[in-house]
């Protein structure tokens, strides 16, 4: 039984795990985005996420902790000069992952992991996509409205035209009966 046994082991010793995750995380922080199994993935971020989280707060003992992680030093110059400043006031969740599809060979599931794009010009974004889309619905009322005044406006004169025309019958009826 396992419990109280935190992570997967992936069928590997602890020392090949080391390397498989320094590896990913590496190609991780120099692409942005990866693909690999599902179960990979999921491990992967509990050892992405921490690192960003000390690439917010840049100092030496900060980076000699992320070199240990990574394997090259240009990947914990981006992870400090790009990836950590890109986060600075996101409290967590810095990854997200996509399921993928199955690998044709073996059926594992594969996943894509990626960095979380920047919030704030996508709020912007999403606040002028609910302006947009309130005003669509406004004009949408508007028309609503017009299109309710037109059709009572031609019940109306479709009555007055009913009306005069059984008035002009009758009066074509009572000539017809004084002739």
């Amino acid at each position: 039984m396992r419990h109280r046994i935190a992570g997967r082991t992936l069928g590997r010793r602890s020392d090949q795990r080391k390397a498989l995750f320094r590896g990913l995380v590496t190609s991780l922080i120099e692409s942005e985005r990866i693909t690999t199994t599902l179960a990979k993935a999921k491990e992967l971020r509990r050892y992405v996420e921490p690192l960003v989280t000390l690439a917010k707060e840049d100092g030496l003992h900060a980076r000699r902790r992320a070199a240990g992680k990574v394997y090259k030093k240009e990947t914990v110059q981006k992870l400090f000069s790009e990836i950590g400043p890109r986060y600075k006031e996101r409290p967590g969740g810095y990854t997200r992952i996509y399921k993928y599809k199955t690998r044709q060979g073996d059926g594992a599931k594969l996943a894509l992991i990626e960095f979380v794009k920047d919030e704030k010009p996508a709020k912007e974004k999403t606040s002028k996509a609910v302006k947009a889309t309130n005003m669509k619905t406004s004009e949408k009322k508007v028309s609503a409205k017009k299109t309710t005044t037109k059709k009572a406006a031609a019940k109306k004169t479709t009555k007055k035209t009913e009306g005069t025309k059984k008035a002009t019958k009758k009066a074509t009826t009572a000539k017809k009966t004084e002739k």
